[in-house]
């Protein structure tokens, strides 16, 4: 048989074994708007639709389950979810995820603090003695993360940790440019929070999928589809749709300098 024919076939099997018995591949991930989230009992996000749509062109059907993401490291670890949509590459978990060549995004993580007691920053000795607002499971840069200059306080969520802030239970929060301007629109504060123009660590996002058999070749497959999607005008169309969404939040101070970048690290 040609080598050609073979992989054909293998990827054939890959697929049909996910839906062999009515089985779906079980991706799990984290509200993460403007990428994945949930309005009015429908899932919707940039990253989230761009998903949906190669898994249709490759004919998987998809079980989604929005789960803390603590929660959804567990599962993948104990094999209980087949995949996780918006994850960044880690090294440490090469050993059981497999990733495609083709991103889905690139997150920025900047810091966030309350108009009422402002706190710039250009590298981190500036943040000294504060407490910064953090979300457990994620790992921002290794800098970042090992710092012993301040205080890492983790929330159960990005809301809390915007109420922590508002309180003056924490002196900043870090999370993504995007989801943190999403959220203060969302939330009515765009006169209460600002953000810092500093970017702590850029990063892409990925679909990594558990390893086993077939999942080599469907992460083939899924990477070379992303990459064709994305030179599309309905992807084009797709990140205008979302770029829109957080225009009124575009106000917001814009990054301006990499403090650390990483080439690895995993929400």
């Amino acid at each position: 048989m040609p080598v050609i024919l073979q992989l054909l076939t293998a990827v054939l099997f890959a697929c049909l074994s996910l839906t062999a018995q009515g089985e779906k591949l079980r991706i799990v991930t984290e509200p993460w708007a403007p990428y994945v989230y949930e309005e009015n009992g429908t899932m919707r996000g940039l990253d989230y639709e761009t998903t949906v749509i190669v898994f249709q062109r490759l004919g998987i059907d998809v079980q989604w389950q929005f789960l803390p993401w603590k929660r959804c490291l567990a599962m993948l670890d104990q094999g209980q979810a087949d995949g996780a949509l918006d994850i960044f590459h880690s090294h440490e978990r090469d050993a059981m995820l497999l990733y495609p060549s083709e991103p889905l995004s690139q997150v920025e993580f900047v810091l966030f603090y309350a108009n009422e007691r402002p706190h710039t920053f250009q590298t981190l000795d500036d943040l000294r003695g504060l407490t910064i607002g953090t979300s457990p499971g994620y790992l921002y840069s290794p800098q970042f993360s090992d710092s012993t200059l301040f205080n890492h306080e983790p929330a159960p969520s990005h809301e809390a940790n915007f109420g922590k802030l508002l309180r003056g239970r924490i002196d900043l929060l870090i999370t993504d440019r995007r989801v943190g301007q999403h959220l203060v629109k969302q939330l009515g504060l765009e006169h209460k929070v600002s953000q810092a123009p500093t970017v702590v660590s850029r990063q892409q996002q990925f679909l990594a999928v558990r390893r086993g058999a077939g999942m080599d070749l469907l992460v083939q497959r899924f990477g070379a589809e992303l990459k064709r999607f994305k030179q599309e005008p309905a992807y084009a169309a797709l990140s205008a749709k979302y770029a829109s969404a957080n225009s009124e939040t575009a106000a917001l101070p814009g990054p301006v300098q990499t403090v650390e970048q990483q080439e690895s690290s995993a929400q």
